[in-house]
């Protein structure tokens, strides 16, 4: 029939898609974050979209989540009155922090991440297939600008700040890391993605003012 859209048929190798509550796009899970109603009737978000009952989905951006909250859509899809935490986009950041965390410490202790500018190099510069390039946001440009040049198809990504990265390898401060290829690396590239579209770290410049590491 004239002037019925067409559904976007899912690419190969693409996620099931769902419809973000705020935008009414289509889109992949992976760039989504899947909220629940909980108890107490508060919205609660599933970040590994296990959690039973009717899920609401949002686009991986702080802006969804809060619109969301302000024009009170979850209320609206659930067609049921629903608490909102008012930290709501917080706490979703502060989970996909975690599981990047987990990712990364997972890897470490499996032999497939290490962390240092010179090993990193090593590893790059040795043609050493690597899964995910991991950057400190708040690393200093001329080593983010070295380390971008040397890993060419490699994807870099730049979500977590260089005291969170030192957490997986249990020191103070770790500003570059790299992942093998592997499961946990497409874990990790799917949380840091979304986790960037809540941080916004994307479109940022890292700060020059951490030391290499």
């Amino acid at each position: 029939m004239a002037g019925r859209k067409t559904p976007r048929m899912r690419q190969k190798g693409e996620t099931s898609l769902r419809r973000c509550i705020v935008s009414g796009a289509e889109m992949s899970k992976d760039r989504m974050v899947r909220f629940v109603i909980g108890p107490d009737d508060e919205i609660v978000a599933d970040v590994e979209a296990r959690l039973p009952g009717r899920g609401f989905w949002l686009s991986a951006e702080r802006d969804m989540i809060h619109t969301a909250c302000a024009k009170n859509l979850f209320a609206k899809a659930a067609r049921a009155n629903v608490t909102i935490p008012a930290d709501l986009a917080d706490r979703v950041e502060g989970l996909l922090a975690k599981r990047c965390l987990n990712h990364v410490g997972l890897a470490r202790r499996a032999g497939e991440a290490v962390s240092g500018f010179a090993k990193v190099e090593a590893w790059l510069k040795t043609g050493k297939p690597a899964g995910v390039l991991l950057a400190a946001a708040d690393g200093a440009e001329d080593g983010l600008a070295k380390v971008r040049a040397w890993a060419q198809v490699t994807p870099v990504i730049a979500a977590l700040d260089a005291n969170e990265l030192g957490q997986a390898f249990a020191r103070e401060r770790a500003v570059h890391v790299i992942v093998a290829p592997g499961r946990l690396a497409k874990n990790l590239l799917v949380d840091a993605g979304r986790l960037e579209g809540l941080r916004k770290t994307g479109a940022k410049t890292p700060r020059g003012d951490a030391r290499r590491s």
